[in-house]
């Protein structure tokens, strides 16, 4: 088994990072972090390659993410809200998810054959709005072919307790591991 987990937070030590490590302790077979961060992986252009072409004009390491997708069992979205948002950086790797829209829309083809379970860890300062930060996970979630979506996992008031000390969010991480552990 395989999972892909999108890192969207710029803290190495942070709190998303400390519910990554929870998951990646115990998931069942292989993982790829990407860290959008530190990664070198350029936003969508908008060039239009995709509307006629298969992949992406930007060659970059995004390729071998495109790669991943196909032959992962699971992905993750785990990322920071940042006025109520997913994080700048998580997004501009997201919006090279741009050509499997295209390829679906415009060119009529199946952009990821395989189907995928696909969950999402949001971490807050606050106890503002989760809301649009899970809706645009799940449509990422979607484009990539994750229509079995484990429901949200959350910490709130970071800035006063860490995630990793945050009870129902350490809950929440053990159940998407039975959901993507048990692939049944």
């Amino acid at each position: 088994m395989k999972t892909l987990i999108l890192n969207g937070s710029p803290r190495v030590m942070g709190d998303t990072a400390s519910l990554i490590k929870k998951v990646t302790e115990k998931i069942s077979g292989e993982y790829r972090i990407v860290d959008t961060y530190r990664c070198s992986i350029s936003p969508c252009i908008d060039c239009r390659y995709c509307w006629e072409n298969q992949g992406c004009a930007i060659k970059d390491e995004m390729q071998e993410i495109y790669d991943y997708i196909q032959d992962c069992d699971n992905i993750l979205i785990a990322s920071p809200i940042y006025f109520s948002e997913l994080t700048g950086k998580l997004l501009d790797v997201g919006s090279r998810l741009q050509t499997y829209w295209c390829a679906k829309y415009f060119r009529k083809e199946e952009p990821v054959m395989k189907s995928k379970k696909g969950a999402v860890i949001l971490v807050g300062g606050g106890n503002g709005n989760i809301n649009k930060p899970y809706d645009t996970a799940c449509i990422l979630l979607h484009h990539m072919n994750c229509y079995d979506i484990h429901e949200l996992v959350y910490s709130h008031n970071t800035n006063e307790r860490p995630a990793v000390e945050d009870k129902a969010a350490l809950s929440g991480i053990d159940s998407i591991l039975d959901f993507f552990n048990n692939r049944a």
